[in-house]
């Protein structure tokens, strides 16, 4: 079985234009993912995608692999199939291009969802909540779970909804943060991007709602490992500042 990690990588971002390419203690942030998922000795390969060609060539230049998708790709999963539609493998690895702290022993556990059960079309991660102010967080989604692990439904909301004021610490279950880590089989994934927007996808601009509103089920990985996705400068100076004391 092959697998493959395809890291999307775009520069225009609305809050942060090219903080991939941020300096983070002498190493580019795209640096720090790909190194940080070179780690994970279940993929096959590592590719970033991008129709950057200032991002191709650092990549490049670290001695990466890199390929060049259109531009006309409207998310990061319409970027992974691009790539997917030309390669040969099983499955592929999501790894979100703006996680530096990403952990290679969750991109490992994403993947082996898949291995172990054959009828697993796509597998997330999620971690339990501890700060209150986290389930308040629009920019935090949220994810609850049926008895089985899987997704019943992601919001920017809080979810569920605790009608009488507990604090997170007196709740008899778990809310989960949803970490935007995906593994897809290639047929799936193919099909997936082929799929319509559906209303809740629309309305709470989360792309993972469209496999649900079609009846499709997401196994979500618990871990413990948290990541911190590079949205604006305070989050690319809460990553230097991690990994120069760590």
């Amino acid at each position: 079985m092959k697998i493959i990690g395809i890291i999307p990588a775009r520069y225009d971002s609305k809050r942060f234009p090219g903080k991939v390419l941020a300096d983070i203690l002498g190493k580019s942030l795209i640096r720090r993912v790909y190194e940080q998922a070179k780690k994970v000795e279940l993929l096959d390969d590592v590719l970033v995608a991008t129709d950057n060609k200032e991002i191709f060539k650092v990549v490049e230049n670290f001695e990466g692999k890199a390929i060049m998708t259109s531009s006309n790709c409207k998310s990061g999963t319409d970027r992974l199939a691009e790539v997917a539609r030309g390669l040969d493998a099983d499955i592929f690895v999501n790894i979100q291009g703006d996680e530096p702290l990403i952990s290679p022993e969750v991109i490992s556990k994403v993947a082996q969802e898949l291995i172990k059960d054959k009828t697993i079309n796509i597998a997330t991660v999620a971690r339990k909540i501890t700060a209150q102010e986290e389930l308040n967080n629009p920019n935090i989604v949220k994810v609850v779970l049926d008895n089985n692990g899987f997704a019943l439904y992601f919001s920017r909301a809080q979810i569920p909804y605790v009608r009488h004021s507990l604090e997170l610490k007196n709740l008899t279950f778990a809310s989960y943060k949803h970490i935007g880590l995906y593994a897809y089989r290639r047929k799936f994934l193919l099909n997936f991007v082929r799929m319509e927007q559906g209303p809740l996808e629309k309305v709470e601009d989360l792309e993972q709602l469209r496999a649900l509103e079609n009846g499709y089920k997401i196994k979500v990985v618990i871990t413990e490992c948290d990541s911190i996705g590079v949205d604006t400068r305070e989050d690319l100076e809460k990553v230097r500042k991690i990994l120069s004391t760590g």
